[in-house]
Order: C-alpha cells, then structure tokens, then sequence
C-alpha cells in the first residue's frame, strides 16, 4: 500500500476530493486530511488525521526503546558488578531491570514524540501553515492508478506533493514530488 500526498486549496475542493476518492472505491479509513481548519473539516465529515499521523508517537516510542537496550545492559552490569542483592541473584531480577529500563526509556520517548510533529508531515509544514490541505490517500496497489487518473482529470488544481511507500515505517522518508508548483494552490481567505 502506497501512501499519496495531494495538496489542496479550500476546504471546497477538499470535500470534493474525498467524495470522488471513496467513489473510485477507496475505503473511508484510507483517506485523511491534514489541516489547520480542523474544525472545517469535522463539520463537513471529512476524515481528519489522527495522532498516530500528526504526531511522532510511534518514531521516538521506538527510538527511546532502542536507547532502553543498552541502557537495560548497563543496568544489568552495574548490578552483577555492585551485587547490591548478593550473589544469589535470580536471573529474574536482571531481565525484569532490562525490561523495566526499555518501557521507561520507551515510555520517555512517546512523551518526547507526542510534543514533535510527524516528521513526515514536517515536509509540509509551511504549506499546512499557508492554509493548505493535506490529502492522504493510502492507495492499495490495484487502486493507485484509478486515484491518480481520477485526481488529473476531476481536481487539476490537487498537486500531487509526495508518495510514501512505507507510511507505516515511521523512518521511511518521504518522497517530495521534484516539480510541485504551489503557486497555483491558493488557501481559502
């Protein structure tokens, strides 16, 4: 499944966007709008992204779970060399030091991801900012050509500003599309 990234002007064309993408046969929770209109959105019934989109929860989650590793190990080290318990120490205690070091550090990072925005969505922060939409269409293989034929012919002012082939993969980088010209997009005033 590929990820597609339009770039809209209004919050009109945005509607019409995602009736004419759930009419090619992609399903409702494959399509989401990025946006600082949120509230527009939401009165039109357009899908919103959710927090697992917006923010960078999952990529530092997991990188403050990788930091725990060592970490767990130092741990374990320090309490095989100090045995502040004695020798007789069951194994037990050492994986659960392990463990206990991966969830906080993991735990630390969520905190640290739910304050940073996506950094795949970060390519698109001015033009979020300029009052743009973003459409994020998770095309299965058989329908990215019927969204991308249907997205030229019924909404040429949609540009099409990346493709994703791992949006799930939080460290997959985007793909900016070389010759996106927002000039033509205007936001809505």
């Amino acid at each position: 499944m590929k990820c597609l990234y339009y770039l809209a002007p209004t919050l009109d064309s945005t509607h019409r966007i995602a009736d004419d993408v759930l009419a090619v046969g992609v399903d409702e929770f494959f399509l989401h709008v990025i946006s600082r209109d949120e509230a527009g959105l939401q009165t039109r019934h357009i899908p919103c992204g959710n927090y697992l989109e917006t923010l960078d929860l999952v990529r530092d989650g997991l990188i403050g779970a990788a930091i725990g590793v060592p970490v767990g190990l130092f741990g374990i080290g320090l309490l095989r060399y100090f045995q502040p318990f004695g020798p007789q120490v069951p194994y037990l205690v050492y994986y659960a030091t392990a463990v206990v070091a991966i969830l906080f550090c993991a735990w630390e990072g969520g905190l640290t991801g739910i304050a940073t925005e996506n950094r795949k969505l970060a390519e698109f922060h001015h033009e979020l900012e300029a009052g743009l939409y973003l459409i994020l269409i998770y095309a299965p293989q058989h329908q990215e050509p019927l969204v991308r034929q249907m997205m030229r012919t019924r909404h040429p002012l949609a540009r099409l500003a990346a493709t994703d082939q791992h949006f799930i993969n939080p460290f997959y980088a985007v793909r900016r599309t070389p010759a996106l010209l927002v000039s033509g997009l205007h936001p809505e005033d």
